[in-house]
């Protein structure tokens, strides 16, 4: 068996043809060194190549990793705005809470222990988040004191908006009992006589005197003292012409001895509007108003009632 390989070795001008022996460990031998040398030298070009891609993104990736802390420093500053935008929103509820708290007491209205209650169930204030935080320092505490924070926030709110709702309801209420309250004079003129008992011109006998006379000329206006519906407007034997004014809540007028009767039975009236106009007639002695306010069917002093 061969030990070696013949290599002929020759030119191009034609020159004589030489041949060589070399072993098969030493073609095995050169093979590896070549091979070798083409790694080498394919790794060695590849990691240069390497080598000047990352030199020439240096800069690149420098503008990328100033981006990026540009950004962070960004986003901790707009943490830091929205802790203190908590900040406010606590002041602000706190500050509608007094308000709310002003306004019922001024209104006479009571506030229920639930409504008081601001913060986590009748819980102290939150203390306000630190918004002078460094913004190298680690803002993962702020963000959940923050999240707890919004949490109350919301709870508050809700407790507020209730509340809030039944502040409405009730002075809603108010205005309507207001409305429904005669508190004006129903006609000018002067008292001929007041509520409570007294001799019958009519009879000579004590007996109680139901509302309150208000004397003027005939044709006189008489308007209503409060809103409400007339439930009754015709002739009535000694009250002559009469009308009846129902308020709600209880409270009912009644004016008699009118002249002309104005607005009619179903009709609605608003305080201040004209309902009739002053007469004698009924059991009168002369030209003037009978007026009566009840309440709940009781006959009272229209006098309480009467604020101009």
């Amino acid at each position: 068996m061969r030990r070696h390989y013949t290599v002929l070795i020759f030119d191009d001008k034609g020159s004589t043809l030489r041949e060589a022996l070399v072993s098969k460990r030493l073609m095995a031998l050169l093979t590896v060194i070549v091979i070798m040398a083409i790694s080498i030298t394919g790794i060695g070009a590849y990691q240069y190549i390497r080598l000047k891609w990352a030199v020439a993104e240096k800069p690149y990736l420098q503008e990328q990793l100033e981006k990026q802390r540009a950004g962070i420093e960004n986003q901790r500053k707009q943490i830091q705005s929205f802790a203190q935008a908590i900040n406010d929103l606590k002041n602000n509820l706190v500050s509608l809470n007094e308000f709310e708290r002003k306004i019922r007491i001024m209104a006479n209205l009571e506030q229920k222990p639930d409504q008081a209650s601001l913060f986590s169930m009748g819980g102290p204030l939150p203390e306000d988040l630190d918004t002078d935080l460094p913004l190298k320092a680690d803002h993962d505490r702020l963000l959940r004191q923050m999240h707890d924070q919004i949490r109350q926030c919301d709870q508050a709110t809700l407790v507020r908006q209730n509340s809030l709702e039944a502040l409405l309801n009730a002075l809603k209420d108010k205005r309507n009992i207001l409305a429904a309250t005669p508190s004006l004079r129903p006609t000018q003129g002067w008292v001929s006589s007041s509520f409570g008992y007294r001799t019958s011109p009519f009879t000579g006998r004590k007996e109680l005197h139901k509302g309150m006379d208000i004397a003027n000329r005939q044709g006189t206006p008489i308007i209503a003292p409060a809103d409400g519906m007339v439930t009754y407007s015709d002739n009535k034997w000694l009250m002559g012409n009469m009308i009846t004014i129902d308020h709600g809540y209880g409270i009912l007028t009644r004016y008699g001895h009118m002249h002309k009767l104005i607005k009619k039975a179903g009709e609605r009236v608003k305080r201040g509007e004209t309902i009739a106009l002053m007469g004698t007639t009924g059991r009168s002695t002369g030209p003037h108003l009978h007026y009566e306010v009840r309440l709940n069917g009781v006959p009272v002093d229209p006098d309480q009632y009467i604020l101009d």
